[in-house]
């Protein structure tokens, strides 16, 4: 459950400042050179923090602008660094949390990280998604009913497995039944956010309450369990 982030630049000064300093919270870093791989990668994952390099970066702006307005990234904390060409309030303007400046400066960058890792980690264990598989049902405004097979589940929405992915269009109710001793069931109101030609994205619009206490409970075991197989897969 590491928080995932992108790094994208060409200088190793700034490479080398935020690996050693990510590296504490132990987050899984990916790294790119170029904006169109940073976009492309950005418009198909989730990414839990952005850092950016705007001014030392080809289209280092339109990468920040793009993952922000991507449907996966709304809630992503991006770092935005400049370097004389971009104003600390274009940054902002187009999407940045936080923006450092070059030289960086260590403590500054610290200072930054100790306020948004707490944030990213809570944003994390939000959007994480867990591998599930189970069946769903689903009924369109029209009552027309579709079962399909669970991939993975959040606090935030689910994916699904389906033979046609192009049955699921716009605001739909999702039921499917919580493993326990006495499976519950959950009850909502989804939108489907993306598809491509065996998975949809789904995000939750509206959860009944007994049903939101339910699936809270629940991923807080699956929570639970993740962390026994990553202890367990420490070695001694």
């Amino acid at each position: 459950m590491r928080l995932e982030c992108l790094i994208v630049t060409c200088d190793s000064t700034l490479l080398s400042h935020i690996k050693s300093n990510f590296g504490t919270s132990g987050a899984s870093l990916d790294f790119r050179q170029d904006s169109a791989s940073a976009i492309e990668l950005a418009s198909r994952r989730h990414l839990d923090g952005l850092v950016i390099d705007c001014d030392d970066v080809g289209g280092g702006t339109e990468v920040l602008t793009k993952t922000r307005n991507s449907r996966s990234n709304q809630q992503t904390l991006i770092f935005a660094v400049t370097n004389g060409s971009t104003t600390v309030e274009k940054a902002v303007d187009l999407g940045a949390n936080f923006v450092l400046c070059k030289p960086i400066q260590e403590t500054r960058l610290r200072g930054v990280l100790d306020i948004a890792i707490p944030k990213m980690e809570r944003e994390h264990r939000r959007y994480f998604r867990y591998d599930i598989d189970l069946p769903v049902r689903f009924w369109n405004h029209l009552g027309q009913s579709f079962t399909a097979r669970m991939k993975n589940v959040s606090e935030g929405g689910l994916a699904v497995r389906l033979l046609d992915p192009g049955h699921l269009k716009g605001v739909l109710t999702v039921e499917f039944d919580l493993p326990s001793v006495t499976p519950q069931l959950f009850h909502a109101r989804a939108d489907v956010v993306w598809s491509d030609s065996l998975v949809v994205g789904l995000r939750f619009l509206y959860i009944e309450k007994d049903s939101g206490v339910a699936l809270q409970g629940w991923l807080n075991s699956l929570e639970a369990q993740c962390h026994v197989r990553e202890s367990n897969a420490r070695p001694c």
